[in-house]
């Protein structure tokens, strides 16, 4: 019997998995697997399976065998890239940073070895500016689709009509209180800085990060987040100066302090305040009704990636809703993709945490981009974490 006839013979459903299994890990070509299996039933049963014939199938040594993402603490679902890795034959290292500054200053320096990485909304457009990031080819995304994304949360990843960055998802700043350790009913950042000096001495947190810790003292004062006012500056050290002698720590990456009641309270983003809650029912998520922040969080390709077609592979394996929806119940954090949310549990999609009223939204500011390079601020925080 020639290979021919043997390759039109029917297959059965265990073989055509088989086969089908072999083509995703790159073991066979398309040719192959359409040879093997017969193009009428592969068509018929692929049409059937979610980018099966997307950019995830790879030949065999395409994507090399590792990658480097750097992204945020606490954001990932490990089972996604072990998934990932079963799939593609690709390992992925994951760098973990605790401000949108020290990416850019790993970037500026050059030779991160990242393919992939997590910027937040108000950084993109100095990423493009310095020719940091590349223009996505969104042809290679295949799972992604934009008419199922929310542009309120996807705007800034566009630049004079070119896509620089997709979504990851989005979120807000709060802060994190330990009910059954602190009594006092917060509601403002105002609020947050007064018990930060009473009730939760040498007990909470603030962010070792610019964006966030500046820009809740200045909502604190009654400023606007993104102020770079020299006189509201200067007020928002001035609090800032006199509540360090009273914190546990300045570190972004707080949930095991909080699990430990090492501290009481902290700021907080989003996933974290629903991960504390979820697993520590006594810790709340509070959002200052003075103000504060909300953002989106993007995937970007540097313009040095050293492995390209590993990271459009990951981003691309991240687009799918599928693997999405596994990464939004892990971390805690809201999706922008329509497709997603359709899928995710009642609990979560109805949980104020993830999803607030649009009332408790109304306060909050994007973050601006003069923000991350504005020197006055970046003096500001330096002064503060040495004081």
């Amino acid at each position: 019997m020639t290979k021919k006839h043997r390759e039109n013979l029917p297959i059965s459903p265990d073989d055509f998995m088989h086969e089908f299994m072999r083509f995703k890990r790159g073991s066979v070509t398309r040719r192959h697997f359409l040879g093997i299996t017969g193009l009428g039933v592969a068509t018929a049963v692929m049409s059937r399976i979610p980018g099966a014939f997307s950019s995830s199938a790879y030949a065999a040594g395409e994507l090399g065998t590792q990658m480097s993402i750097a992204t945020w603490p606490n954001y990932h679902d490990p089972a996604t890239f072990e998934n990932f890795k079963a799939a593609t034959g690709v390992a992925v290292e994951v760098n973990v940073f605790g401000s949108n500054e020290e990416m850019l200053a790993k970037l500026q320096a050059g030779a991160t070895g990242w393919s992939l990485f997590v910027p937040t909304n108000y950084t993109i457009s100095t990423y493009h500016k310095l020719g940091l990031i590349d223009e996505l080819d969104i042809s290679k995304l295949p799972n992604f689709s934009a008419a199922s994304e929310n542009p309120r949360f996807t705007k800034e990843g566009q630049i004079d009509g070119k896509t620089y960055a997709l979504p990851k998802n989005w979120g807000t700043t709060g802060f994190a209180v330990n009910t059954s350790k602190i009594k006092t009913t917060m509601k403002t950042w105002k609020d947050f800085f007064e018990v930060a000096q009473t009730e939760a001495n040498n007990r909470a947190m603030v962010h070792d990060y610019q964006l966030t810790t500046i820009g809740s003292a200045l909502v604190a004062l009654g400023y606007g987040f993104n102020s770079i006012k020299p006189d509201e500056l200067a007020k928002a050290e001035e609090l800032l100066i006199k509540v360090k002698p009273h914190l546990f720590a300045i570190n972004s990456d707080y949930q095991p302090a909080m699990r430990a009641t090492d501290a009481w309270m902290t700021m907080c983003w989003t996933n974290d305040g629903a991960q504390l809650n979820r697993d520590v029912p006594a810790i709340d998520y509070i959002l200052g009704t003075d103000g504060g922040e909300i953002w989106t969080d993007y995937y970007a390709i540097p313009k040095d990636a050293p492995n390209k077609a590993a990271g459009y592979a990951l981003l691309n394996y991240l687009m799918d809703p599928q693997n999405a929806v596994k990464e939004h119940i892990a971390n805690g954090a809201p999706t922008t993709d329509n497709r997603v949310i359709s899928l995710l549990p009642k609990e979560i999609v109805s949980n104020k945490i993830v999803y607030p009223d649009e009332a408790a939204l109304t306060p909050l500011e994007f973050g601006a981009a003069v923000t991350l390079t504005d020197p006055a601020r970046a003096e500001l925080m330096a002064r503060f974490k040495s004081a």
